[in-house]
């Protein structure tokens, strides 16, 4: 069994090549079969090597290594095509194929009606394959390839709906901010291998743990290094300043915004930090870095997901935010509490997502049926009363939210409270109080959508509202399974001040060792009043959106065009951030490039070859003149030849 790792990556490549070849002749229930039995051979497989793993003492200290194949070889440069299945690589496994196994069930109903099913499912399934090959790759080289194959599979599918302009310059936006991130972990690859001389994972472990590195290059280029890769991670991982392809990638379908920009690839920076956690601990000033560009942009994106009236636009400023809580986490040295978050992340924001889709599926339907074709189905302000019509998706949607608000017992509460008492007991308060107030605008965001899309009356007319149902059992039953999960996840991650086992803290403590105790304030009570305070945000945002939504109220409303209304159109509008980046760095590299295409291109290059082709043209009409077939014309030229000749030669 462990010499077959590769079947997990691999089994999700089969399903590509099969849709994505055969798939335009085939039916739409046998695309979907193929599509979904191969995700789920991969999770049974995961779950089943998982097991063995940690069954085997030997296998659960180093991990299941499968070398495939010798890949680069030269010089000093080796490289194996390889996989590494260990504690970190195999936990992250099981969440990534598990909640992409139900999106790929939830997708059948979804895009029953769809066109383009099998490019979709072909689609989805290569998307899988890459994110699985950056997972369990035991080498940079080899999580550069999926690095870069989710950047190129999120292109096609936010671009999926490619005969709509704002979908195509969604894709290409995200593809292009997406390689300005790239571009840094490219860079800090080659620097890490000028430093190790390889680019293994447990072989850079080694080296380092056996203290063959000079001090100066641990405070130095290995600083340079890593602050080269979280620039990676900022591009994949959506952080400020690279944020801006997120919000606007949901233009694509709403299955693709739960698996990529949910559950997935956007933890795919997060990952790699934690992946290289042994690497980001000898660099505290990157670790300070990582911390607060995460909490600027928690915060910063929370703000934003306050106002906006798209439900997907709100989910996906929420992501924006929860990504920055994950790197708070690391860079307060809490490695184990950021990659919790990636678990009860994609447990809660996958079903969000899910729920917002069934959402749109019904509005959707509903103004089909009542021949609406001028209404915005993710419009919330266009909802109202749903709760009545959608009880499986009003029921999974409001866990999450309880889940993502932070609320006691739900999978967030652990999560995000661990998060928030390691930054305030590792000394930084200033990072806990941007975390605090994020949560509160997380709570407060949350349930205004829950009020507003869910609570109330239906504000469409009586006809749409006739039309109104619950999505079919395809859609509702990944939805019941990851509102479980997003009830109960967080128990893995217990804090031990319960006393009781705190699993996940077990099996990757021998990966990601403890940060030295001295670095956190240890005071139980302190704990548990940090704790008291992160219930009292969550409550405290549920009560600010209960007082505005929960009745038909006009303050929301006098607020927006009150004394206030400037910073509710510079937060509705995303800060404008879209707009100067237009006017700083779109404007200018387009005047630049306009400049180099018509000075070079139209005038040098082309009028260097249009140049060519005039001479010779001119030449062949001169010598055309002589050259028109008249013998009279041949017998002069050849009698002033030999004239001239003559006179050469004689005269």
């Amino acid at each position: 069994m462990t010499n077959y790792v590769w079947l997990i990556p691999t089994l999700p490549l089969a399903g590509f090549l099969i849709n994505g070849l055969l798939g335009s002749r085939m039916p739409k229930k046998v695309i979907s079969w193929i599509g979904n039995l191969t995700i789920f051979g991969s999770f049974a497989f995961a779950v089943a090597l998982y097991v063995h793993m940690m069954a085997t003492p030997a296998l659960s200290e180093e991990g299941i290594h499968n070398i495939l194949f010798p890949w680069l070889n030269v010089g000093g440069f080796h490289v194996n095509f390889a996989f590494l299945f260990d504690r970190i690589s195999g936990t992250m496994t099981l969440m990534v194929a598990g909640v992409g196994f139900l999106i790929h069930v939830y997708s059948v109903g979804y895009m029953a009606e769809e066109e383009g099913y099998f490019r979709y499912f072909s689609y989805l399934n290569l998307f899988m394959f890459a994110m699985l090959t950056l997972v369990l790759a035991d080498n940079l080289l080899l999580m550069f390839v999926g690095w870069e194959g989710v950047g190129l599979c999120s292109y096609l599918l936010i671009g999926f709906y490619y005969t709509t302009k704002v979908a195509s310059d969604a894709g290409k936006k995200a593809f292009l901010v997406n390689r300005i991130g790239d571009f840094g972990f490219l860079l800090g690859m080659f620097l890490l291998f000028y430093l190790f001389g390889t680019l293994q994972f447990p072989q850079m472990q080694e080296v380092i743990l056996s203290n063959h590195l000079a001090p100066e290059l641990t405070t130095g280029l290995i600083t340079v290094a890593t602050l080269l890769l979280f620039v990676g991670a900022v591009g994949k991982s959506a952080q400020l300043p690279l944020y801006v392809w997120l919000p606007d990638a949901m233009a694509g379908p709403t299955p693709v915004s739960a698996l990529i920009h949910a559950a997935t690839m956007v933890t795919s920076g997060v990952y790699m930090i934690v992946r290289l956690n042994f690497l980001f601990q000898l660099t505290p000033n990157t670790l300070l870095i990582v911390a607060w560009v995460g909490g600027i942009t928690a915060l910063f994106a929370a703000t934003i997901g306050t106002v906006q009236n798209d439900i997907k636009k709100v989910l996906a400023y929420s992501t924006i935010s929860q990504l920055g809580y994950m790197f708070l986490g690391l860079g307060v040295g809490a490695f184990v509490a950021g990659f919790f978050h990636i678990i009860t992340h994609s447990f809660f924001k996958a079903l969000l997502f899910l729920g917002s889709g069934s959402v749109i599926h019904a509005m959707h339907h509903a103004y089909h049926h009542a021949g609406v074709h001028d209404k915005d189905p993710q419009d919330i302000r266009n909802m109202g009363g749903l709760r009545k019509f959608m009880p499986v998706t009003y029921w999974t949607f409001l866990v999450a939210t309880l889940a993502i608000s932070g609320f006691p017992i739900f999978s967030g509460f652990f999560s995000k409270d661990e998060i928030l008492w390691k930054a305030f007991a590792s000394g930084h308060n200033y990072l806990w109080a941007i975390g605090a107030v994020a949560a509160l605008l997380t709570s407060f965001y949350m349930f205004r959508l829950v009020y507003v899309a869910f609570l109330g009356k239906f504000r469409g007319a009586e006809k749409e509202e006739e039309a109104l149902h619950e999505s079919p059992r395809s859609m509702t039953i990944p939805l019941t399974i990851l509102g479980i999960l997003a009830a109960i996840g967080g128990f893995i991650g217990i804090p031990h001040i319960f006393h009781l086992p705190n699993v996940l803290d077990k099996v990757l403590e021998p990966l990601i060792p403890a940060v030295n105790p001295v670095h956190y304030l240890h005071n139980v009570s302190t704990e548990w009043k940090m704790m008291g305070i992160s219930v009292a945000i969550a409550i405290a945002g549920w009560l600010i959106a209960g007082s505005l939504y929960r009745k038909e109220s006009t303050v929301p409303d006098k607020l927006a065009t009150g004394s206030l209304g400037y910073i509710y159109k510079l937060v509705l509008n995303k800060y404008y951030v879209d707009e100067i980046y237009s006017v700083l760095v779109i404007r200018p590299v387009k005047r630049i490039g306009d400049f180099f295409w018509y000075y070079i291109d139209v005038i040098l290059i082309d009028g260097a070859v249009n140049l060519a082709g005039m001479l010779a043209t001119c030449c062949g009409r001169v010598i055309g003149l002589f050259q028109n077939g008249s013998v009279k014309m041949y017998a002069f030229s050849m009698l002033t030849g030999i004239l001239i000749l003559f006179w050469i030669f004689v005269g």
